[in-house]
């Protein structure tokens, strides 16, 4: 069990709080007959008035700034331009401190190009100064602002302090700028702030957002004192770069060293725990987070339904979105890209209509990724067409690769090649693998030679080093009964040392991760293993099942080929399910290859025969087995 050192802190002032301070503050200071200068007179800075004796006075003067700061933590722009022309007339207007709270009240308020103006204006400029204009960049961009505004600071003799790395790290990050980021790191390493947990943290995230995970272990490593940030930065880094076990681990490291998880720790290890199809993890995660008290927060409800949907838990997913306070587009993203990848395509087109209409929640990029992949595993082609104009014409959402490839996979599993590849060479960018991998499945599904050719041409100038992509047109020759073409192919994999994939499936039982491979016999209840087959391989033949073969694509006899087939790797992954967990125990098997077509049938039939849900997670995408169907409508 997780520990929790978890205290209870105060409440910070709402903002109707500081809106009700502000106007009794601008109204004890100003008076209520007051006319404010119009905002338009900010943009210039006149000199200070020599006759100012009673706005300068102390009394005056603190009043002024006591209102700017209400008006930074209130976020009230209005207000603050309105005091900020008041400051001008009256002389204070080049005083540091106020054009200090000015600068950071615009950049607050997302302003920060008149921030820049009041910044450059400014004769003296301290490091709050400078930190509050870098974090105003780091956070709204141009991020390449806030580096050359670090740089700056140099030129200027004003030394960086523990809050300025951590914003100029940010920006490095957002622009993948390893080789400044690798300069800030080495510089503040020779400083008083290089042990900082915050400087840290953004260092392990910079290395992080970069891919240099391996880096960012280095470092987490080398902190004498690690708090719950550092942690949270360094699980957050394993989850972002495809190491979503290590986050895990590290998870439990975190609870051993007595370091108590935040909302933060749990969000980042449930996304671990649903890309690496961990669900009893995740289960354990979600209890956790209910008994220590997180339980209504929309932020961890959020990455619970993610985890639940890639899990295969749809149902469940759809419980904790129905539960959320409020429905940000994150969430709604979420769910409809979870309904997408198992193949509930009217559930998320539904749900979407429902975004756009009832809920006036406007959709990004995400979102048209989602629905558009619920009418690729839908074969919903008409609908594909409709949803992706809407996103170019009514939206102004500029087309991405993945968008592309979806309605790429859509066209070529309905054998429209002439329509994919035209809308292949009109693509506002350019073609990725995904793109022509696509087009290539499709080819292999419709037997298309020529065209598969040319797909895999391209795919060979992207990928050179990629086997999968010379198996996919061999598999097509094979298909076609070109069996020396597809010799050819595999020796040319052969001569370029290139290897194919070993197919693997995996199954998670009570906290342990079992794999297997083709014809694996290496387990330790393997014997039990194949004994199950056969158990259910003579029922299955009583039912009329007869194996196909054309999946497997070397030109050997029929016998061999039935031998290959019947111990493949999600097979094996099966059968171990059903002899480890109880009657009705979900099984949920993950695959890092396509599942072969007489493995579709063979698990549709065992779902019959043994009653159980059986959810596959393959390279493509969920496959739902109950009673002897599956969610993709043999559409896959």
């Amino acid at each position: 069990m997780l520990p929790s050192i978890l205290s209870k802190s105060r409440n910070a002032p709402s903002p109707a709080g500081h809106r009700r301070r502000l106007r009794r503050l601008i109204s004890s200071s100003l008076g209520r007959a007051t006319t404010l200068p119009p905002t338009t007179a900010i943009a210039a800075t006149p000199p200070p008035s020599t006759n100012c004796h009673l706005a300068s006075s102390t009394h005056s003067y603190h009043h002024y700034t006591s209102i700017l700061q209400s008006c930074v933590a209130a976020g009230s722009l209005r207000a603050g331009r309105q005091l900020h022309g008041r400051l001008l007339v009256s002389g204070l207007g080049p005083d540091t401190v106020l054009s200090t709270k000015l600068v950071d009240l615009y950049s607050a308020c997302g302003h920060v190009g008149q921030a820049r103006r009041l910044f450059d204006g400014m004769p003296k400029r301290n490091v709050f100064l400078w930190n509050v204009l870098i974090r105003a960049y780091a956070r709204e961009g141009p991020h390449e602002a806030a580096v050359q505004l670090y740089y700056g600071m140099a030129e200027h003799g004003v030394e960086p302090d523990n809050f300025t790395y951590p914003l100029v790290l940010k920006a490095c990050a957002a622009l993948l700028d390893l080789e400044t980021g690798r300069e800030v790191h080495e510089r503040v390493s020779g400083t008083r702030w290089g042990q900082d947990v915050f400087v840290c943290a953004g260092v392990v995230d910079m290395y992080a957002k970069c891919g240099c995970v391996d880096d960012a272990r280095a470092v987490f490593d080398g902190i004498a004192v690690r708090d719950a940030v550092v942690w949270n930065s360094m699980i957050a880094a394993y989850g972002q770069n495809g190491r979503p076990m290590e986050a895990l681990s590290l998870c439990r490291d975190m609870a051993s060293n007595g370091v108590g998880p935040t909302i933060a720790t749990l969000v980042s290890t449930i996304s671990a725990a649903a890309d690496a199809a961990a669900l009893p993890r995740g289960r354990e995660l979600h209890g956790f987070g209910w008994r220590r008290g997180f339980g209504r927060q929309d932020k961890l409800k959020t990455s619970l339904l993610d985890m639940y949907a890639k899990s295969g838990w749809v149902q469940v997913a759809r419980v904790l979105f129905e539960q959320l306070m409020k429905r940000e587009l994150v969430s709604w993203n979420a769910m409809i890209c979870g309904y997408g990848m198992h193949g509930h395509a009217d559930e998320a087109l539904e749900l979407f209509n429902k975004m756009r209409g009832d809920a006036q929640v406007t959709p990004d990029n995400i979102t048209f990724v989602g629905v558009l992949s619920a009418c690729n595993h839908g074969g919903m082609v008409e609908e594909a067409r409709e949803f992706f104009g809407l996103m170019v014409d009514v939206y102004s959402i500029k087309p991405t690769v993945q968008h592309y490839t979806c309605l790429v996979d859509v066209l070529g599993h309905t054998g429209r090649f002439e329509e994919a590849y035209d809308l292949i060479k009109g693509m506002s960018i350019k073609p990725d693998s995904g793109i022509w991998g696509a087009l290539l499945n499709g080819c292999k599904i419709h037997k298309n030679v020529e065209l598969g050719e040319l797909a895999l041409q391209k795919l060979i100038e992207l990928e050179p080093e990629d086997a999968g992509n010379y198996v996919h047109l061999s598999n097509i020759y094979a298909q076609s009964g070109k069996w020396e073409n597809a010799a050819r192919v595999r020796k040319l994999m052969t001569n370029r040392g290139l290897k194919k994939i070993l197919a693997c499936s995996w199954i998670e039982l009570k906290g342990k991760t079992h794999g297997f491979l083709v014809g694996d016999a290496s387990h330790p209840r393997s014997d039990e293993i194949y004994e199950e087959l056969e158990r259910l391989e003579g029922l299955m033949s009583d039912a009329g099942y007869v194996p196909d073969t054309m999946p497997v694509f070397h030109n050997v006899d029929d016998d061999e080929k039935r031998n290959m087939v019947r111990s493949h790797s999600e097979r094996l992954a099966i059968a171990f399910g059903l002899i480890s967990t109880p009657p009705g125990t979900k099984l949920l098997v993950t695959k890092n290859l396509r599942v072969c077509e007489d493995c579709h049938v063979v698990i549709k039939l065992i779902s019959q025969i043994v009653q159980r849900e059986i959810i596959i997670r393959d390279v493509n995408r969920y496959h739902h087995f109950v009673n002897g169907e599956c969610s993709c409508k043999d559409y896959w």
